[in-house]
C-alpha cells in the first residue's frame, strides 16, 4: 500500500524546482483565474520557512503590504506555481524566521550574502 502511494507522490513532482533557501528575498509566479481567464501574478517577499516533503513540501513567503504584513504559503510542486525566482540570497542562522513578524522596518531586514 505505501509504496503506491509514493508512485502517485513521484508522479506528481515538478522536474524543475527552484533552488532557494529560507532568507533569501523570492518572487513568486502565482497562477490567478478569474472567470474563464487566466493571468500571472507576482508576490515578492522573504521566504519564512520550507517544510515538508516530497510532494507535500510547502514554503510560506512574507512582505509588508501598505503597511500590513502579508504572508502566503504555495505548495513547491503546485502547478499554480509558475516558477520561483530569487531576488537575492539572505544570510540567515535559523530554520524558520518567526520573529520577522513582530518586526518593522528596517529590523524586519535579512542581511544579503555577498559574494
Amino acid at each position: 500500500m505505501n509504496n503506491i502511494i509514493q508512485e502517485i507522490e513521484a508522479a506528481q513532482l515538478k522536474e524543475n524546482v527552484s533552488d532557494f533557501n529560507v532568507g533569501d528575498t523570492v518572487k513568486v509566479y502565482g497562477k490567478i483565474k478569474e472567470g474563464n481567464r487566466e493571468r500571472i501574478q507576482v508576490f515578492e517577499g522573504t521566504v519564512l520557512k520550507i517544510q515538508g516533503g516530497s510532494s507535500r513540501a510547502t514554503f510560506t513567503v512574507r512582505k509588508v503590504s501598505n503597511g500590513v504584513g502579508v504572508e502566503k504559503t504555495w505548495p513547491m510542486h503546485s502547478p499554480n506555481v509558475e516558477k520561483v525566482e530569487v531576488v537575492r540570497r539572505g544570510k540567515v542562522r535559523r530554520a524558520k524566521l518567526n520573529y520577522l513578524r513582530q518586526r518593522v522596518g528596517k529590523k524586519a531586514k535579512v542581511k544579503e550574502i555577498v559574494k
